[in-house]
């Protein structure tokens, strides 16, 4: 049976994300939670989940031995369909500024930035149900209609340098970016796991993915 590596680096909502991915998989992918490098190079799809912030994150990431060369040697070498999941989406940018400037992967041209919405009274994190803007078609939004509800939690947001790798967008006071995109690289700023209907789609989506 094939597997989908979740990516263990003591950052990531796990037991929500195994569940749904569970869920989507309907018994014909083995959803493998793991910090093995060893076990994520034999997996055929690669989920990387993240909550908190950007520094924590990659810090914990980078600390996990041989993680990042095998992420790179899985997704971008071998071309793995990938999802990363609100902080490990920022964690595909170039750069991100929470609490200094701290290094990303880099497979997304962009900086992670607070969110500065238009409207002051508007609170910081944005949190709770919002309205998705598909700027472009993609295969993960197959079936998932523009103005489809998903689930978000977070002050930051990942701002691609180029047009081509924003695939949708919620607006609070502006546009937020909600998924970006590159090739077999996808990742979503919304919680698929926390996001019902609509979530459980994506991830079938991404099950089903073959870039």
């Amino acid at each position: 049976m094939p597997s989908v590596a979740l990516i263990d680096y003591g950052s990531g909502n796990l037991a929500s994300a195994a569940k749904a991915l569970a869920r989507a998989a309907d018994g014909k992918f083995e959803i493998v939670t793991t910090a093995d490098p060893e076990i994520l190079l034999e997996a055929e799809r690669v989920v990387l989940p993240g909550v908190g912030a950007f520094a924590d994150c990659i810090k914990g990431l980078s600390s996990v031995p041989g993680m990042v060369p095998a992420l790179r040697e899985k997704v971008l070498k071998e071309g793995a369909p990938f999802l990363g999941i609100c902080v490990g989406m920022q964690l595909l940018a170039t750069v991100g500024v929470e609490f200094g400037r701290h290094a990303g992967l880099g497979w997304i041209a962009g900086e992670v930035v607070k969110i500065t919405p238009d409207n002051p009274e508007l609170k910081i994190p944005h949190m709770g149900w919002n309205e998705l803007k598909i700027e472009q078609e993609h295969a993960l939004l197959e079936g998932i209609p523009a103005g489809s509800h998903a689930y978000f939690v977070h002050s930051f947001q990942l701002k691609p340098a180029l047009p081509d790798d924003l695939i949708a967008t919620t607006d609070y006071g502006g546009a937020l970016t909600a998924m970006v995109g590159n090739e077999n690289i996808a990742g979503t700023q919304f919680h698929p796991e926390k996001s019902q209907a609509t979530g459980i789609k994506l991830l079938e989506n991404f099950l089903r993915w073959r870039p």
